[in-house]
């Protein structure tokens, strides 16, 4: 009885501390905003507005903007997602780590030189996570990948300072 009583605790316990830790948005995409945002929509018919966690990618209107934008359509658009949401941004959006089957899409994005990892946000990946990315990031920039084949590539962080005070 004790024991059945501490395994049904321990239970609770993992499931509350998974929900505490973010939720599940499984859905079709129907929309790809830029190289970092996508709209899907779940199995009830809502919209979810999308940011990937980890990432920050080139904006419209910026070098490799539209590239990476159509990167991102080719690995997801219509198709089936998972995203495992963390927090939502001041914009509303949920970020989240996305994934195709089980391939990690934002990862897909640095890899390809699509997207930088955005490092000023790492405290929120875990510590492989982050490292993977990290890593990818690096290789890319090494083999002159996507954006790396600028000579001089702008991170949209700075970009969009940049934009501001114009």
């Amino acid at each position: 009885m004790a024991r059945d009583l501490l395994a049904l605790i321990l239970a609770l316990t993992v499931t509350v501390a998974a929900h505490a830790a973010g939720w599940i948005v499984e859905g079709r995409v129907v929309g790809v905003s830029d190289g970092d945002t996508i709209t899907v929509l779940d199995d009830s018919k809502t919209q979810h507005k999308i940011r990937f966690a980890g990432i920050d990618a080139p904006e419209k209107g910026q070098a490799f903007g539209n590239a990476s934008k159509e990167s991102l359509s080719r690995l997801v658009f219509n198709k089936r997602i998972e995203a495992r949401c963390r927090k939502r941004d001041r914009y509303k959006r949920e970020v989240c780590a996305v994934f195709v089957g089980s391939r990690d899409v934002g990862l897909e994005m640095v890899r390809a030189g699509m997207a930088w990892w955005f490092r000023e946000y790492s405290h929120e990946q875990g510590t492989q996570e982050r490292l993977v990315y990290r890593d990818e990031g690096e290789s890319a920039k090494a083999a002159r990948r996507g954006l790396w084949k600028d000579p001089s590539p702008t991170p949209p962080w700075e970009w969009r300072k940049r934009e501001r005070t114009l």
